[in-house]
């Protein structure tokens, strides 16, 4: 312990005399501090019916749109207007975006949350602080389909917020028309500020034109929160009153379990949501008997990896401000996941306060109780998560995180309870060329001692040429995240990129480069593990098609026993040792097309000096905008010796997504896993009757495929409603 102590504190030490020279540049100038709109108040009322009336001729209006696909160097060929004003209650936005031809449009279809890459879409950023760290996203596609998000580490956008607006689009002969209402008390900000962050973003699939008002270099998105302009307000924007939204529900449950052979299973529960907001900046939310079963399911994969799979957050509770949680840490070091909570057992109750308690400071703070488990070895449980960030040099912060997990019901001793505390300086230089992070984590469980912190770091530049990236990793044997992903401990890591982009100036290839990755991981005394290297060509074509072949060279020590099949098999012994070299070729179509299709093919070698063979594909097809049909399918061949032998695996999953109109939705998703040899089916229908409320109905089932067996099966019938008071 006293020998890996030292050799930590220098990886941190120079990482961070790395990061420290960029993080004075972050406090420069806002870098497009000369791009102003003033929005002014509403001279009479506003009707949201997607119509450029006489209440829209005092507002000031704006149509100079800059290119930033597939060049930044240019004014946009497509022209787009917009116009803004408020009242005492609501922001409005209009947007005119004018086409090539009549009704010339693309779309997936009129479900909300749609791919930015796959829709004709206007979209806006809001960021009221003007931190350009965090914010809002509200936008449609040209048939009508809602976008709403809440905005995080400067640029990126978690579309499963979802919050009470309004908006129309219609269609003209050579335009369309996207208005909206954004209630005050939708939105966090702070009152007494007259000066907002803000940039509007629009793409057209037909030019293949994605352009911004306030220019953003292409190697960026448009939410870059770094690059947007100022909302000017005339008047202060008003107070938002008092916010309070009481969000109930009422479901009832049919379940029978064919496995077990019960009786059906009826049940019917009531629950809900409250979200009270203290400041228009800073909101409490409570939760009582929560229940998920509207939630999306998480698409399977089949798994040849040695080491726990990721899976996303979906539950509405968790997810506004969610990144001062979820976002802590690194993809493979998260010392809070919120889906450990009530994965077993139910939720009981839970509140959350989080918000900014001013332009520099961020808070959250989480305490949720959950029941015992029906297994009867999952006692009670209840979970504490405190967390505080502070914006400095501009747009860097410096972030603290307290996470503690205790059981309160019977329990051993070995799981009575889990803490851990860790500090994260994250760099955001102000033009977003720099980014990096340093992190510190230490954990505290009964019974280990020693070899329980987490010392890790990166540095990126990203410009338009090049792209070059180094992240450091130590992770303790005896760390535990009682409460995180953490799927790997007991090891060093140093994972470098480069990347260097080549912009011909004709021809059919819009961007090709060259991009160089590896990971090589080693014990706590740095003797080499495992390794994996990619070599990889990218192509990206004028018409949006992209190409990427690669060369992998991979190696591993195996530090406990694995199965390559996962099936349960026999498992390979520790310290045996492997490598193989692998081809992987994958070809995307352009996303503008009605059908659309990505293939990949990856052949090489396999532990035991075997073979593996994979074919991928995803194939979609939509009839805008009503339905959108896809289907996903892999086929893994696996050539071994025995006691393995060859073995393939099947995962197919077609979906339907029909549309009957932007408040109507219905799903219907199969999963086919050989690998589990599982069929899950999902059918949803969803009918949001007012905004945000919503009324669901749920069937889902789990069967074996040979001989076809039903395992269980599920119907939830559930109601939701949105009151604000």
């Amino acid at each position: 312990m006293n020998k890996l102590k030292p050799a930590i504190v220098y990886k941190v030490a120079v990482l961070l005399l790395g990061i420290l020279p960029f993080s004075f540049s972050a406090s420069a100038q806002k870098k497009n501090a000369g791009f102003l709109y003033h929005i002014r108040k509403a001279a009479s009322p506003i009707t949201i019916d997607g119509v450029m009336d006489d209440a829209w001729l005092k507002a000031d209006s704006t149509s100079s749109f800059y290119m930033v696909t597939p060049m930044d160097t240019s004014q946009a060929k497509v022209r787009t207007e917009v116009r803004m004003t408020y009242d005492n209650n609501n922001l409005y936005i209009i947007a005119v975006c004018y086409t090539s031809g009549t009704n010339d449009y693309m779309v997936e279809s009129l479900k909300r949350d749609f791919n930015f890459q796959k829709n004709d879409n206007f979209i806006f950023f809001l960021d009221p602080f003007d931190a350009r760290t965090d914010g809002f996203s509200f936008g449609a596609n040209a048939a009508g389909a809602q976008w709403d998000g809440t905005m995080y580490e400067g640029g990126k956008v978690d579309l499963s917020w979802d919050n009470k607006w309004i908006s129309a689009v219609k269609n003209y002969p050579g335009k369309w028309i996207f208005e909206a209402a954004i209630p005050f008390k939708s939105i966090r900000y702070k009152k007494g500020v007259g000066l907002w962050g803000i940039n509007f973003s629009r793409n057209d699939l037909k030019t293949t034109e994605k352009s911004s008002w306030a220019p953003v270099p292409r190697q960026f998105p448009t939410a870059s929160l770094a690059y947007t302009g100022s909302l000017i307000w005339d008047e202060l924007p008003p107070d938002a009153g008092t916010n309070i939204s009481i969000i109930p529900y009422a479901l009832t449950w049919l379940s029978k379990d064919y496995t077990a052979g019960t009786k059906t299973d009826w049940k019917k529960e009531i629950g809900g949501d409250a979200k009270i907001g203290l400041t228009s900046s800073l909101n409490l939310d409570l939760t009582v008997n929560p229940d998920f079963s509207q939630v999306d399911v998480d698409q399977q994969v089949v798994n040849l990896n040695r080491y726990e799979l990721f899976f996303p957050e979906k539950r509405q509770f968790f997810l506004e401000n969610g990144d001062l949680f979820a976002n802590f840490g690194y993809a493979d070091i998260r010392p809070f996941f919120s889906r450990r909570i009530g994965l077993n057992a139910p939720i009981r109750f839970g509140t959350r306060l989080t918000g900014k308690l001013d332009k520099d400071w961020r808070v959250g703070l989480m305490d949720i109780q959950t029941g015992a488990a029906d297994d009867a070895v999952t006692p009670a449980q209840n979970y504490g998560v405190l967390t505080l960030q502070r914006r400095v040099f501009g747009r860097s912060n410096i972030g603290f995180m307290f996470i503690n997990k205790d059981a309160t019901g019977t329990s051993t001793p070995g799981n009575a309870y889990n803490r851990n505390f860790g500090m994260e300086y994250n760099l955001a230089s102000s033009s977003n060329l720099w980014t990096g992070k340093l992190l510190g984590l230490k954990s505290f469980t009964p019974g280990l001692k020693g070899h329980d912190i987490v010392g890790a770091g990166h540095l990126q530049y990203l410009s338009k040429y090049w792209t070059i990236y180094l992240q450091d990793e130590y992770v303790g044997k005896n760390y535990t995240a009682g409460v995180g992903y953490v799927p790997r401990v007991g090891y060093n890591k140093i994972s470098p990129l480069i990347l260097h982009n080549f912009f011909p100036k004709g021809g059919d290839v819009l961007i090709h480069g060259i991009q160089l990755t590896s990971n090589y991981y080693f014990d706590e005394r740095f003797k080499r593990t495992d390794n994996e290297s990619t070599l990889a060509y990218i192509a990206t074509f004028r018409n949006r098609d992209v190409l990427t072949v690669s060369g992998i060279d991979t190696y591993i020590k195996l530090l406990v026993p694995f199965d390559p099949t996962n099936t349960g098999k026999v498992p390979l012994p520790i310290g045996s040792q492997y490598h193989w070299n692998t081809l992987d070729v994958q070809f995307a179509s352009r996303p503008q097309a009605l059908f659309t299709y990505l293939v990949e093919g990856l052949h090489g070698g396999y532990y035991l000096n075997g073979n593996r063979t994979s074919l991928i594909g995803q194939l979609g097809y939509r009839f805008q905008p009503y339905v959108n049909l896809s289907v996903n399918t892999s086929y893994n061949d696996l050539r071994l010796p025995q006691p393995y032998g060859d073995t393939g695996f099947w995962l197919v999953g077609p979906r339907a997504d029909v549309t009957f109109s932007n408040t109507l939705y219905f799903t219907t998703y199969v999963q086919y896993n050989g690998q589990v040899k599982n069929i899950n089916t999902n059918v949803r229908l969803q009918w949001r009757y007012k905004p945000a409320s919503d009324f669901f109905i749920v069937y889902g089932d789990n069967s074996i495929p040979s001989p076809y067996t039903v395992k269980n099966r599920q119907l939830v019938v559930k109601w939701t409603y949105w009151c604000n008071l």
